[in-house]
């Protein structure tokens, strides 16, 4: 069955980052933003690692988004509910500003363009953990628009997570397409090259990857950029 539809992940894979130092600015920035209206920002920081780790665990009973302000809401009761307004601030107003640590690719948007010029649907299929104000500016920081993606994946859209098969699942339904049909492009091998098990191809994007349990990688097409555009030409 020939490709039709591509699927890339953003944070290190469109995106090119250090996770480790993206995460740290972004806890620094939002604490920074909401502690000063009556949270402790170690708590407030410890709320959110949790808080994301029940999406983590979601089993698509409630979307994302849902799952999380439930978890912010059995540790700090409803203020939380009407304080959300200082999180929607920050990611309208001052989460832009963590592009200041992540890295630029033209690549990434070149490819994109390319894919759609070419006829293939196109989907962002990051793990949706973020609003999708985040999400929209994370996209942007890659010189890439929202709208180029058929389908972008945030929790409020979204009712699992990676490494989950059925987040991918869940976009195959949506798509009305078939695993065979579709290619995974992510840097994460314990979360974007799990799609290989529902039957996607998939590429390892290696200049940011993510390998926690340094599996072996050589069953996977992998490489650079430049690697991943020849791949991609074959289609």
């Amino acid at each position: 069955m020939p490709i039709t539809t591509v699927l890339f992940d953003l944070d290190g894979t469109l995106l090119p980052m250090d996770q480790d130092v993206f995460v740290k600015d972004y806890f620094t920035r939002i604490a920074g933003k909401v502690a000063p209206h009556g949270y402790d920002p170690k708590q407030l920081v410890d709320m959110i690692w949790r808080g994301t780790a029940a999406m983590v665990k979601n089993d698509g009973a409630k979307t994302n988004e849902e799952v999380f302000w439930e978890y912010a809401v059995s540790v700090y009761g409803e203020r939380i509910v009407q304080d959300k307004r200082f999180f929607d601030e920050f990611y309208e107003e001052e989460f832009d500003k963590i592009k200041s640590v992540c890295g630029y690719n033209p690549a990434a948007a070149e490819i994109i363009h390319d894919l759609k010029e070419r006829g293939f649907r196109v989907i962002l299929a990051t793990n949706p953990i973020f609003p999708a104000r985040a999400t929209q500016w994370r996209i942007s920081w890659t010189g890439l628009n929202h709208d180029d993606f058929e389908l972008y994946t945030t929790y409020e859209n979204s009712s699992y997570c990676k490494p989950n098969l059925k987040y991918y699942q869940a976009i195959l339904d949506r798509l009305q397409v078939q695993p065979a049909e579709c290619l995974m492009v992510g840097n994460d091998v314990g979360e974007d090259m799990v799609a290989k098990q529902l039957g996607m191809q998939v590429f390892l994007l290696t200049d940011c990857i993510i390998n926690k349990a340094d599996a072996d990688i050589s069953e996977y097409p992998h490489g650079s950029f430049d690697a991943l555009r020849k791949y991609l030409a074959a289609f």
